[in-house]
């Protein structure tokens, strides 16, 4: 089975065995607003996912970017109360980029569940565009199973780039202006890893919202690792979250998925040696 795999709202509300659904909305300007929203409205039967108390581990000031990755064994604690098993048929949603969702997709793979993983295509949005209802209940599952441990294999460390620049593909899926440095509305320095290429994860979408198909999407990372020499592709944008919408896009359009620097820009900076660039 495909480790990216995408559902529609129609073919999610049609399905006769539900799946069980992860509401992971969040807003980085705004860190109340996914649980807000949720409480508000979602999709029936969603439980909710916080990108920094679920999905994040905690900061360490000077020494972690600002999305951590989670404690493996907290993140599946909470998965198993939330009713999740190894066999369990899972969907990711958001607002509607698949941004978030694509954060808790990754860390599932991570973990080792790598069957039975889906992000709504379009999320929230694409769900309300159908007509299609919203709950305020709160779900209180049958505690889950799951377990998994941590692939190592799908992850780069700064250490690892630093030293050995030249083996990697750095794809930087933050927006263009910040990729060169014109503009920094969040992070403390302007830049980005030298030798990488400004990949938006925007552009894996069309117009609607949703991901380009898989010929498209192989096409634009072919295009982008022209010139690579077979170098190791490596993802990463300002925390480690958008960023795994670039890997759910290559594994989408039937690439080998890169790894995840988890601590991406905002680690990176944490160390004044590590060089930064700007421009193109």
């Amino acid at each position: 089975m495909p480790l990216a795999r995408l559902t529609t709202a129609q073919q999610l509300a049609e399905s006769p065995a539900q799946p069980i659904l992860f509401d992971c909305r969040f807003a980085l300007e705004d860190p109340a607003y996914g649980q807000r929203s949720y409480a508000a409205g979602h999709i029936p039967g969603a439980r909710f996912l916080d990108l920094e108390q679920d999905l994040s581990g905690p900061v360490i000031p000077g020494r972690t970017g600002r999305h951590p990755l989670p404690d493996p064994q907290q993140l599946l604690e909470q998965l198993r109360e939330l009713g999740a098993d190894n066999d369990s048929r899972i969907v990711f949603y958001d607002d509607g980029p698949g941004a978030f969702a694509a954060r808790a997709w990754w860390l599932l793979a991570w973990l080792g569940k790598r069957d039975g993983l889906y992000l709504l295509d379009g999320g929230l949005a694409a769900w309300r565009a159908a007509g299609l209802p919203l709950e305020t209940a709160v779900a209180t599952p049958d505690r889950g199973t799951l377990d998994g441990t941590p692939d190592p294999r799908m992850l780069v460390e700064a250490a690892e780039l630093a030293a050995e620049p030249a083996r990697f593909h750095l794809l930087d899926a933050r927006a263009l202006p910040r990729f060169r440095g014109e503009v920094e509305p969040i992070d403390p320095v302007a830049g980005h890893i030298p030798g990488a290429l400004c990949a938006p994860f925007g552009d894996n979408l069309g117009a609607d919202g949703r991901f380009l198909d898989a010929a498209q999407l192989r096409q634009r990372f072919q295009a982008l690792a022209d010139g690579q020499g077979g170098r190791a592709a490596v993802a990463y944008c300002g925390s480690g979250v958008t960023a795994c919408h670039t890997i759910f896009a290559m594994a989408l359009a039937g690439l080998e998925p890169p790894r995840l620097y988890a601590g991406s820009w905002s680690e990176w900076i944490t160390d004044p040696a590590r060089p930064v660039a700007r421009g193109q």
